[in-house]
């Protein structure tokens, strides 16, 4: 799998948990109170839209984006391929017989949930890795993301070289610079020229 196709693997995953996340909370939020179907189904779309989008604009606002701003980047890298997995998902669940009304306890609905997850993540890749190719899509997310990795790295080293100890060739230059050796020094040379004169 080369970089690009990675890439749109992973965006799509990324999406997909969100919605995954929201369709679930939606359904046994609209089951618990008894909502209507097409209640509950506008309900789970909304969630899966909203942890979607949340999914993605926490770790942008932790690399140091304003939060308006992660969440403009947000909107522009997600809302598609949220939308077609939305489309999809509840397409798939609609033509599955019993899958929309059975209960969460009900094997039919987990069955129904996981083919139409997995057709909304088929249906979702081929639209990252055209916006990806672009330059739009995950790939304006990714930039944020490796442009925080590389500050990071340059922070690093700049902590690693500040933090290197001296050198021992350096500390005998520091103390043979030092004053106290100085001054043992010139004690030493007028020794010796003293010395020197009373021989004469």
């Amino acid at each position: 799998m080369n970089e690009r196709n990675a890439l749109a693997a992973n965006a799509t995953l990324h999406c997909l948990t969100g919605c995954a996340i929201g369709e679930i909370l939606g359904l046994m939020i609209g089951t618990a109170i008894g909502l209507s179907t097409g209640a509950t189904i506008a309900l789970a779309v909304g969630l899966a839209f909203l942890f979607g989008y949340a999914l993605s604009t926490v770790p942008l606002v932790q690399a140091g984006l304003g939060f308006f701003a992660a969440l403009s980047v947000v909107f522009a890298a997600d809302t598609l391929s949220i939308a077609v997995m939305e489309i999809v998902d509840n397409a798939v669940m609609a033509i599955i017989p019993g899958a929309m009304d059975a209960g969460l306890v009900n094997p039919i609905f987990w069955l129904g949930m996981m083919t139409a997850l997995s057709a909304a993540f088929i249906a979702a890749f081929p639209v990252n890795r055209y916006l990806i190719d672009k330059g739009k899509g995950h790939a304006l997310t990714h930039r944020y993301h490796a442009g925080h990795d590389h500050e990071g790295q340059n922070h690093a080293g700049h902590e690693q070289r500040d933090e290197q100890p001296q050198r021992p060739h350096d500390h005998a230059a520091a103390e043979h610079s030092s004053p106290e050796h100085s001054a043992h020094d010139d004690t030493a040379h007028n020794h010796q020229h003293g010395q020197h004169g009373h021989q004469h």
